[in-house]
């Protein structure tokens, strides 16, 4: 469809100036014409406006015939008259485009008492039946004629034009009667409902050139803002006007002084620098010679009540029934879809429908609108289209015409205006914004294949239903924001629980790769960084699709690893998808033979290869993993082939990959701080206990607390001379740390004092001296300490010290349990400490048995296993080894409370074989 619009002037008569007379005809037709379709049009009457279009012979012209001559007489003021103009239009360009099968061209012509529309269709040989009077021109449901009968029954004036070219059919449609100057009226109000205004209402008409530059000034403008007309003409409006620019966006008063129409209120800075806020309505005209200006007429703002223009009375297609319809369901139908994406797609389907269009798209703006995102198109590759970003204002690939209505006759001519459709080979498009109290949502575009498709006549209809939309997009947009956030809400709170639910680093990795694929993502890698001077490591890899895991590694092993920078957000990372692409192409050509090389030996890896290129074909982005300001690795997502992420989407991983990085850390550092716990505390232990000829040794010990191997308990036995072993187990006050700490000063201690050639009781008086010089760190300790020699009778011969340490028990070959030792004072209390040792004498067959106090304060409960309860489990171990005899002690100590133990406990068994 071609239109023009020409307001203003009287314009030639629209028919062929080379017309050649009607060609004759039937004497009784002429006279029947002459009877019943007379031209009495009023040829003095003055037109004031023109609009004409032509519409192919499809049906679909029908419908945008009848939008046109809607919104042309809803833009001239005529809504009296829109539906029967419409229902005469439709029935008038269905005989052209349907019955006769040509173009229709259709003309508008606007005067001071109605509207006059032409449809003229080249098929002029077509007669149209008409009859002698209008009670026989047949039924009305006749396929020919119905058209004519509209024209009688609704029209003021109707008539048929023939010329050698042409058939024209036209109707005029007059005003209502009404009192001169009537439009809108609304009721009688108090007058204190009435809008507030000085004793005189002044109304400035200021009149911009096309250059911005005021040409005229009234008297009521130098009243209202102190200047006279001498100091303001030729001075750009901009210098006086205090505009309300909206944050994020760029309309200015320059951009709406160039818009058709325009109302909305700003502020005049008056002679005595008060800003004057005012109420503006504008009106875009061109004089005689072309020559285009802006009429602006101006009030108070408070008596804005002068000049704001009433709502639209909003109209249908058909013919009127009564009842308004609403603007929104007239342009998306009824009902309307409940979800955001249904909701899109039918606007855009609507758009391409409403302009003839090949194709649709529709963006909605980011939160800042500084860039917009496509959401939903038809008519073109959607796929690889969906979710893709272009920015608004500057940058490569700018989207330059969002904020404002836009044509573009040829895109050939124009690369890159509208970045959506590169490579499409869409030509022509009309784009105008999606706007809601004045801020940018989003923008609408129509395209067609061919160039000079649209014009602003287009362009103003697409507007139209854009604000007619514009509200709804966005409700339904924030809803679904809304939807996303909780659901954000609720992932991050899971994703957080779990990731602070271990430790470990492995298990780590993986539930950062779990949590994002697929919620997030179709694939995801993991890269660490071990320190500042290490690359990074591919460290996890996983794909929904678990068959294409390896094939994913092995080309991400195979190229060098993102930069870690450390600027937080996602970055597009490009070369998978180059690789990919680069190794599916010479498969495939191995495959074909192109490289020289047997084809039969590929032809297998053709398939993975292909699936892997699929997998990693689409967008690829990368997050820092940033943990106490260092980079310690990078999360990597990817699409498949032509598709892109969502900004909510990343904007959800990168929230995400601060909570995974803190973890990592975590992990790395409880490992570090685990291993070095675990290799201190290893430290602490005796090496491997020596071989004694004739005596079996069996220990047995457990550290209280998770992941602790050493700690307040300990146990030693090591070589002090030829024949000479000595032996200790302690207990010093507490676990933990702190206790393991005492505990290795006793340990080492005790083999550097006792190869001294130092007596039992010198080796503790010394241990106790160290213990005291540690002040505040020292705790007090009880310590069985004793010398073994074994005697060439096949007995063993001890000298025990027991300093506050529970008694060890003698076991005999007839079953009998004896203390061994007498109890002494501890250590670690007193500086001055008088000690002896006992000598005893361990027979063949016989048992010494030691333990710290976490055996026999065992406890369930009020019970508690004693020295007594620990007698009475060794009685039953008579003609047990060593290690039978530890065994079951520790488990007759572990039955004993179904309780974990919360104390350390060792014991040392020796028997005398």
């Amino acid at each position: 469809m071609t239109t023009g619009l020409i307001p203003g002037g009287q314009p030639p008569d629209p028919r062929p100036t080379n017309a050649l007379p009607p060609r004759p005809r039937r004497e009784q037709d002429s006279r029947e014409e002459a009877q019943h379709v007379i031209d009495d049009r009023p040829r003095s009457s003055v037109i004031t406006a023109r609009a004409a279009a032509s519409f192919e012979p499809v049906g679909r012209s029908v419908a945008t015939a009848r939008a046109f001559v809607r919104d042309t007489l809803q833009g001239w003021g005529f809504a009296d008259i829109i539906d029967d103009a419409v229902v005469l239009t439709s029935e008038l360009v269905t005989n052209a485009v349907v019955h006769a099968g040509t173009h229709a061209d259709l003309l508008c012509l606007r005067h001071e008492d109605g509207v006059r529309i032409e449809v003229a269709d080249r098929y002029p040989e077509r007669e149209i039946p008409l009859q002698g009077s209008l009670a026989t021109m047949g039924s009305p449901d006749r396929e020919g004629g119905r058209g004519l009968q509209l024209c009688a029954a609704i029209a003021a004036r109707w008539g048929v034009d023939y010329t050698p070219t042409h058939k024209t059919v036209w109707f005029q449609l007059d005003l209502p009667d009404r009192p001169v100057g009537t439009r809108t009226a609304g009721p009688a109000l108090p007058a204190e409902l009435l809008p507030l205004a000085d004793s005189r209402v002044r109304v400035a008409v200021v009149q911009i050139d096309r250059t911005g530059a005021i040409s005229a000034w009234n008297e009521d403008a130098e009243e209202l803002f102190g200047y006279p007309a001498d100091q303001v003409v030729g001075k750009p409006l901009t210098d006086l006007a205090a505009w309300p620019h909206t944050p994020g966006t760029s309309t200015g008063i320059v951009e709406a002084l160039q818009l058709s129409r325009w109302e909305g209120s700003y502020g005049i800075r008056g002679a005595d620098g008060r800003v004057t806020p005012v109420y503006a309505s504008h009106l875009r005209v061109r004089d005689t010679e072309g020559d285009p200006s802006t009429v602006c007429l101006l009030v108070r703002n408070h008596e804005r009540a002068v000049l704001q223009s009433p709502t639209r009375v909003p109209v249908t297609d058909g013919p009127a029934d009564g009842q308004n319809a609403d603007p929104f369901e007239v342009f998306i139908g009824s009902p309307a879809p409940d979800d955001l994406d249904g909701l899109l797609q039918r606007t855009v389907e609507r758009a391409r429908d409403m302009l003839d269009g090949d194709s649709a798209f529709l963006l909605l703006a980011t939160d800042d609108e500084t860039e917009l995102e496509v959401r939903a198109s038809t008519g073109l590759p959607s796929a690889r289209q969906r979710f893709a970003r272009v920015p608004v204002e500057a940058g490569p690939g700018r989207y330059g015409s969002a904020r404002m209505p836009a044509v573009h006759e040829d895109l050939f001519t124009v690369s890159g205006a509208v970045p959506l459709l590169n490579g499409t080979g869409m030509r022509s498009v009309v784009t105008v914004p999606l706007k809601v109290e004045g801020r940018l949502t989003g923008s609408l575009g129509v395209a067609a294949e061919g160039p000079g498709r649209y014009s602003n006549e287009e362009a103003l209809r697409l507007q139209f239903a854009a604000d007619r939309i514009a509200l709804a997009v966005e409700s339904a947009r924030l809803g679904e924001l809304e939807r996303l956030r909780r659901g954000s809400l609720s992932f991050l709170v899971e994703a957080s629980d779990l990731l602070a639910g271990t430790l470990d680093r492995d298990q780590t990795l993986a539930l950062m790769a779990q949590m994002t694929v697929p919620t997030l993502a179709t694939w995801c890698a993991v890269y660490t960084i071990t320190d500042q001077a290490s690359d990074p490591y591919l460290s996890y890899v996983l794909h929904e699709d678990e068959e294409l895991i390896d094939g994913i590694k092995s080309l991400l092993s195979k190229i060098a690893p993102p930069d870690p920078v450390p600027t937080p957000g996602a970055r597009v990372w490009s070369a998978p998808g180059e690789a990919a692409h680069d190794a599916a192409l010479r498969s495939s050509m191995r495959t074909l033979g192109l490289t020289g090389g047997p084809t039969h030996q590929m032809s297998s890896g053709i398939g993975p290869t292909l699936a892997t290129a699929s997998a990693v074909g689409g967008e690829t982005v990368v997050l820092p993993l940033v943990a106490r300001n260092r980079v310690i690795g990078m999360l990597t997502l990817g699409k498949p082939t032509d598709e892109h992420f969502r900004q909510e989407i990343l904007e959800l991983a990168e929230d995400l990959s601060r909570r995974a990085a803190l973890a990592l850390d975590n992990a790395r550092l409880y490992s570090e701080r685990t291993a070095i716990s675990q290799s201190l505390q290893r430290s602490l232990l005796p090496p491997e206990l020596p071989d004694i000829d004739g005596v079996e040794v069996e220990v047995i010990y457990r550290a209280a607390g998770e992941g602790n191997e050493v700690g307040g308990d300990f146990y030693d036995l090591f070589p002090i001379s030829d024949g000479a072993y000595g032996f200790a187990i302690g207990d010093v006050c507490g676990t933990g740390p702190h206790a393991a700490a005492v505990t290795g000063l006793a340990r080492h201690a005790l083999r550097l004092l006792a190869r001294e050639g130092l007596s039992g009781p010198a080796v503790l008086e010394r241990l106790n001296s160290a213990i005291l010089d540690e002040g505040a760190r020292s705790r007090f300790l009880t310590l069985l300490y004793g010398e073994m020699r074994p005697q060439p009778d096949g007995s063993a011969e001890l000298k025990v010290v027991c300093a506050g340490h529970p008694l060890p028990l003698r076991l005999r070959q007839d079953g009998t349990v004896e203390p061994a030792a007498e109890p002494q004072p501890l250590l670690g209390v007193m500086d001055d400490l008088e000690l002896y040792e006992q000598t005893v004498v361990l027979d063949p067959g016989d048992v010494l048995l030691c333990v710290t106090d976490g055996v026999t304060e065992r406890r369930e409960g009020t019970r508690m296993l004693g020295d007594d309860g620990l007698a009475d489990v060794l009685t039953t171990c008579t003609g047990l080894t060593a290690g039978a005899v530890a065994a079951r002690i520790m488990r007759a100590v572990e039955r004993f409370a179904s309780d974990a133990p919360s104390d350390d406990m060792a014991i040392l068994a020796m028997r005398v074989a």
